[in-house]
């Protein structure tokens, strides 16, 4: 099998940033209207976590509710995240389509490691048809530990890879990639923080970027 990519999914391929707001607003005027919050939508203490999984996201947001109404705001948001993709309001960052169809030419299998739960990443892969390339996607959901190395780990394991990527815009993604032997590359995008990227093995500032990458190190091994 040539070198695997694994790709993450929000602020590496999918544009967040464009229902994130929508949903949250959403989420908490839900909250609101149930005498759960007062105040304004905590965006921005939002965005300084973004990637993480949405666990601890609830722990962050709301630490003084309880675990049925975190459980509860969960279940909201992640609705209201669906309708927004189903809707349009999302899109998947410049060159995503080119790049898989390039990497799949040349024979390299993709995978999506993400944070996201099962039901919000099929959305979006149903939504833009990205099955026509990807061998598998995995969450978060389907582990116990939450860790995205040992979700890496399931995906190695399973396919037997040897070599390959781990594409990513949080260090998240470039720990994954380390704790599993493969070669991280990380997302310059909308979520991106300067101290995490220079953990990567490689920082791509367009998509694009990340195919010369992929070529230059297959080519050199």
């Amino acid at each position: 099998m040539k070198h695997a990519v694994i790709f993450d999914m929000d602020g590496t391929l999918f544009r967040t940033d464009l229902i994130l707001e929508l949903a949250l607003d959403e989420t908490f005027e839900y909250l609101r209207k149930n005498g759960e919050w007062d105040g304004p939508t905590p965006i921005d203490q939002y965005r300084n976590i973004m990637g993480v999984p949405l666990p601890v996201v609830w722990e962050t947001l709301l630490p003084q509710h309880g675990v049925q109404v975190r459980e509860a705001t969960d279940v909201y948001f992640l609705r209201r995240l669906i309708k927004n993709i189903e809707n349009g309001n999302g899109a998947l960052y410049p060159g995503v389509l080119e790049l898989f169809e390039q990497l799949k030419q040349m024979g390299h299998p993709i995978f999506i490691a993400s944070n996201g739960l099962v039901d919000y990443l099929q959305a979006i892969v149903t939504h833009y048809e990205l099955d026509r390339w990807i061998t598998e996607t995995y969450s978060i959901q389907q582990i116990d530990t939450l860790d995205k190395g040992d979700l890496v780990a399931e995906i190695v394991n399973k396919y037997e890879l040897q070599d390959g990527f781990v594409v990513g815009d949080r260090l998240s993604d470039i720990m994954a990639a380390r704790a599993n032997g493969l070669t991280s590359i990380g997302c310059r995008f909308d979520f991106a923080q300067e101290a995490e990227l220079k953990e990567a093995d490689y920082i791509a500032n367009h998509l694009s970027d990340v195919l010369k990458l992929v070529s230059k190190e297959t080519v050199s091994r």
